[in-house]
């Protein structure tokens, strides 16, 4: 019943920097974990980063020490700040919430693309 909208991709310059944000219809404030996912064409959808309902954070390994992910509850917003960017091409972007660590149903929003020249 969460919709979520992804915004702030857009082009990039190597070694730039882009702030996502996921914008929640709803309070997240109950939501377990919320996941920022990427996916190049052809390719398979890799996980970025998380954030639980604690606070709790995760960032994969090759996206430490550049890539920093953060809730607002007050504005039911979930953002991925992006520094030191080198992709290139284009790829989706995607917010997601599990509500509990029990569901079977997650939400998920329809991506913002960011794109990388190399």
């Amino acid at each position: 019943q969460v919709q979520l909208v992804e915004s702030g991709g857009g082009l990039v310059e190597p070694g730039g920097s882009l702030n996502l944000s996921c914008d929640a219809s709803e309070s997240i404030a109950r939501i377990a974990v919320m996941v920022w996912y990427r996916q190049a064409p052809g390719k398979h959808r890799e996980l970025l980063a998380t954030v639980t309902s604690a606070g709790i954070t995760n960032v994969v390994d090759s996206g430490k020490g550049r890539f920093d992910i953060s809730r607002d509850n007050a504005r039911n917003t979930v953002s991925l700040q992006m520094n030191n960017l080198q992709a290139d091409g284009t790829a989706d972007h995607t917010c997601s919430a599990r509500p509990s660590d029990c569901s079977d149903t997650d939400y998920w929003g329809q991506g913002t693309q960011v794109t990388g020249s190399s």
